[in-house]
């Protein structure tokens, strides 16, 4: 554990990672933020908005480096991308709005590929060649969500000592531990499980626009995980997000069923953080004149993590998500 009494002298500096020239010769960049002490330790990765309308996490970032500029490091370098996808947020859209590719499905990449693993192929490397300790990629999830951890499955012995880090770090993070069910090797932390860095994502409540108290969860979480690795020091007087009683200390699984089976104009019985059981009606599906055409039940005891953004339906659309287990 590291005593000391004063923090050690901490350099912050900000520049850019070219990505492409545009046809009128101006260069589009990403922001680069980086703060290193004087003392050798872990190095850490924050990386935001790969989708253009998930805002949330660049103030997260942006509020992390303020607190480091205040209560400086004790050890090691924080670095960030906080803008990964600046032509997606500059329309307010989830893909890299000229290509139409997703970027978190890009990775690890392909300098000679298409826009999207291009991009993506700059952030990789660059992150891959620092030997980060771990990366935290910031997300928004459905407008009406709860902060939620996504930890990757298992890539196997191979990878297992940084899963296994990865694995710690989530439960560490003061959210509800929620692991995806297939394998994505092509998002970002999947990619760099596979190239055994410890990684994982934080889907910080609503996307579109900045919500105040979802960037404090944020802050704390990340602040939280910084300061066991003793990178920076715990403040007094923060108040994490508390999981919900008998989810601590456990990773769940990922669920969007039930899917609607008809069309019509859905109305939400349960909310985001409300714990479910088998059976219990969780949305009502109508018609234009008021009838009933389905009622949606839980499949399973579990706590639900948000719901759909529009309150229209089709038959087969996934309306709630839920973590089980």
């Amino acid at each position: 554990m590291i005593t000391r009494k004063d923090p050690a002298t901490t350099r912050i500096r900000y520049s850019f990672l070219k990505i492409l020239t545009g046809s009128d010769l101006s260069r589009r960049r990403l922001p680069l933020m980086a703060a290193e002490s004087v003392l050798p330790g872990p190095v850490v990765w924050l990386t935001a908005c790969a989708h253009g309308d998930e805002v949330g996490g660049i103030i997260v970032i942006q509020e992390v480096f303020k607190r480091i500029r205040r209560h400086k490091l004790l050890r090691g370098s924080v670095l960030a991308f906080p803008l990964m996808n600046p032509i997606g947020f500059e329309t307010a859209t989830r893909n890299i709005t000229v290509s139409q590719e997703d970027l978190n499905r890009s990775f690890p990449g392909d300098q000679h590929g298409s826009l999207g693993e291009r991009i993506a192929h700059r952030i990789s490397s660059y992150i891959v060649q620092t030997q980060p300790a771990l990366v935290l990629d910031l997300h928004n999830d459905w407008m009406n969500s709860i902060p939620y951890t996504v930890l990757d499955p298992d890539p196997g012995t191979e990878h297992r000592t940084a899963y296994e880090v990865a694995v710690q770090s989530s439960l560490r993070s003061g959210f509800l531990v929620i692991q995806e069910n297939e394998p994505l090797q092509t998002t970002l932390s999947g990619s760099l499980l596979q190239q055994n860095i410890p990684a994982l994502t934080l889907e910080l409540g609503g996307s579109y626009v900045v919500h105040e108290r979802n960037i404090t969860h944020g802050l704390q979480a990340v602040w939280g995980l910084l300061s066991a690795l003793e990178v920076v020091r715990p403040l007094d007087g923060t108040q994490p997000l508390t999981v919900p009683e008998g989810y601590a200390d456990r990773v769940l699984h990922y669920s969007d069923r039930p899917y609607s089976s008809s069309s019509g104009i859905i109305r939400f019985l349960a909310r985001p953080g409300d714990r479910v059981t088998l059976g219990q009606p969780i949305a009502e599906v109508y018609n234009a004149f008021g009838k009933m055409q389905e009622r949606l039940v839980a499949l399973n005891d579990s706590i639900v993590l948000g719901h759909a953004d529009s309150s229209v339906v089709f038959p087969g659309m996934p309306v709630m998500a839920f973590g089980i287990g």
